[in-house]
């Protein structure tokens, strides 16, 4: 079985990502760029947005184990202010990223702090929140690449990675499936595969065995199964891209009432 990537490879992931990201914003004819899959935001906006996040968590991580949110963390976020100048915001913003990676480093993967998803299969934990600021990081690199009319791939490690990040720290709960109990299976070209199973103990994944041409699927076992490479199943995942644009077999309509539940226990 395919394992997690190591911490130090989540904290080249959110460096090599930032840096993308200020590439592409440095690149680009100006910062007031619309970002089509972040309605009524502009280039700046979503630069001040990854930046602060950056210092949120940095702050987050750096207080260790908590019940809420550090006081001086939610203060800073509050008290945001940004340079206006495209050489100084994005030197803000380098900045930023190496306050995050500085607190996690310090603190190790093992650490404990706040996080919002105590009820998922995540750990609330320096790592867990690494992982979980990659796949921030890269998505809003895509937004990024994508108002620049370039969008690429998320890189593979990357993106597998990110699959099942996103589905057991978003999707997983105790609180109740409101419907008739299913599963999901998420199969990316690149050979892993989830299932989520939802019923009246909540959400929770498990890995499975990728279909092979000679297995195949077991197209009774989930009522939908969506296919495509582990960047398609990410940017689907975060809403970048449409159900559309991946092979979906079973029912697709379950796809729509995943996406509108809102647990209530998170």
């Amino acid at each position: 079985m395919e394992k997690n990537l190591e911490f130090p490879d989540l904290l080249r992931l959110i460096d090599e990502r930032s840096t993308a990201f200020r590439a592409v914003v440095a690149a680009a004819p100006g910062l007031d760029a619309q970002v089509p899959t972040c309605p009524g935001w502009t280039l700046f906006d979503l630069v001040k947005h990854l930046g602060g996040g950056d210092r949120f968590w940095a702050a987050i991580v750096g207080a260790g184990s908590a019940d809420a949110p550090p006081a001086e963390a939610v203060a800073g976020r509050a008290a945001l202010e940004v340079p206006q100048e495209r050489e100084a915001l994005l030197a803000w913003l380098d900045a930023s990223t190496q306050l995050l990676l500085g607190a996690l480093r310090a603190a190790g993967p093992e650490s404990g702090c706040w996080t919002w998803w105590p009820a998922s299969q995540s750990p609330q934990t320096a790592g867990g929140t690494a992982r979980h600021r990659v796949q921030e990081t890269a998505v809003h690199t895509y937004d990024a690449q994508l108002a620049g009319g370039s969008p690429q791939p998320l890189p593979v490690e990357l993106a597998l990675d990110g699959v099942e990040e996103f589905l057991f720290t978003v999707c997983a709960t105790p609180s109740a499936w409101p419907h008739k109990p299913t599963a999901f299976d998420f199969h990316a070209a690149e050979g892993r595969s989830w299932r989520l199973t939802v019923d009246g103990d909540g959400a929770r994944i498990t890995r499975i065995p990728a279909p092979t041409a000679a297995t195949g699927e077991d197209s009774d076992a989930a009522g939908a199964s969506v296919h495509g490479t582990a960047s398609e199943l990410v940017l689907y995942l975060y809403d970048r891209i449409q159900a559309d644009s991946l092979h979906v077999d079973g029912d697709a309509g379950l796809l729509d009432l995943l996406r509108a539940w809102e647990p209530e226990e998170k």
